[in-house]
């Protein structure tokens, strides 16, 4: 049995205590956020101890594995201290994306998850799904072929004003994986970006990229669209056939290069999410069973910095007018 911790109490965390706590692997322990209005009724919910400290709760309880569920400038400015406290302690870490929106803070903490031997993963959940499972066993059986060009699409209403950087470090670690999870590394990347009317924030991104194996791949984002209608869209094209991912996980088209013939995979067949949420819990449910294994993670903490790599690649690109070479 895992015993597990979550750390932040917003409308995240509760998530990821919700799903913890229905894992039948997982004995969840103890919840803490500085804020006793937001964690102590949530422990309450849950028959949990409520931690204000995170050194207190670190020094009082058994733990196995601890997400870390908090915000912060850009979604993730107050990632780092509480996890490197945890890898210190030798605790497992499900981070939430972006696993830091200082560049300098993610490389430390992958490195220093592997120095303390500790598995880390971030919650890129997008890729957890059936349509993306069967996207991948498509890759694997040959049936794609050679991955020649990737083109995603990530829009969502997100009426917010942070830092410049709000859209593209806050939003786009997701798009980013995915176009990774089916092209492998990105080396190469060229951005624009566009404020929409009345923003002061870049809240509309292109993107273009080449991965390590030559293929090449665009992406487009935006905070200003409706969180009403699909929100996603991920086209994967190869040699031997074309597949296009609607909407994260509502259906999966496959159109082989030789065939006439359409292949569709809608997401009741392929094991039935209810909405957007399941994909938090198939994310921690495979973050779970991983650390049971003792690893290695999907969507670890080196493919969350990877991720990184390509964003601050991007706003270097757009700041310069240049073309940057990444490590993504």
């Amino acid at each position: 049995m895992l015993k597990v911790a979550v750390i932040g109490l917003g409308n995240i965390g509760k998530t990821h205590t919700r799903f913890y706590s229905e894992n039948k692997d997982v004995e969840l322990v103890a919840l803490c956020d500085i804020l006793a209005e937001r964690v102590d009724p949530v422990a309450h919910q849950y028959g949990v101890k409520a931690y204000h400290d995170l050194d207190e709760m670190l020094a009082s309880e058994a733990i196995n594995a601890i997400s870390v569920a908090t915000a912060g400038v850009e979604n993730g400015s107050h990632h780092y201290e509480p996890v490197m406290k945890c890898l210190a302690a030798g605790k497992h870490v499900l981070v939430e994306k972006p696993i830091s929106n200082n560049i300098e803070h993610a490389r430390e903490m992958v490195r220093f998850a592997r120095e303390k031997g500790v598995l880390l993963g971030v919650n890129l959940n997008h890729r957890f799904t059936p349509a993306a499972d069967r996207a991948k066993q498509l890759l694997q059986d040959g049936k794609l072929g050679e991955i020649l060009f990737i083109n995603m699409a990530l829009w969502i209403n997100n009426p917010n004003e942070s830092s410049p950087w709000f859209h593209i470090r806050a939003l786009h670690p997701h798009s980013i994986d995915v176009m990774r999870t089916f092209g492998g590394p990105i080396k190469r990347v060229q951005a624009f970006m566009h404020k929409g009317p009345g923003r002061t924030i870049w809240s509309n991104l292109s993107m273009n990229v080449q991965f390590a194996s030559g293929a090449i791949g665009h992406l487009t984002g935006s905070y200003d669209a409706s969180g009403l209608h699909p929100i996603e869209r991920c086209e994967i094209g190869g040699s031997e056939g074309r597949a296009v991912i609607e909407n994260v996980y509502q259906k999966l088209e496959f159109f082989p290069r030789r065939s006439p013939d359409k292949l569709v995979f809608e997401n009741s067949i392929m094991g039935g999410m209810g909405n957007f949420n399941d994909t938090f819990r198939n994310r921690i449910n495979t973050f779970v069973e991983q650390v049971i294994a003792g690893g290695p993670l999907d969507a670890s903490g080196d493919e969350g910095l990877a991720a990184q790599e390509v964003i601050e690649g991007a706003i270097r690109s757009w700041q310069n007018g240049t073309i940057e070479e990444v490590n993504g």
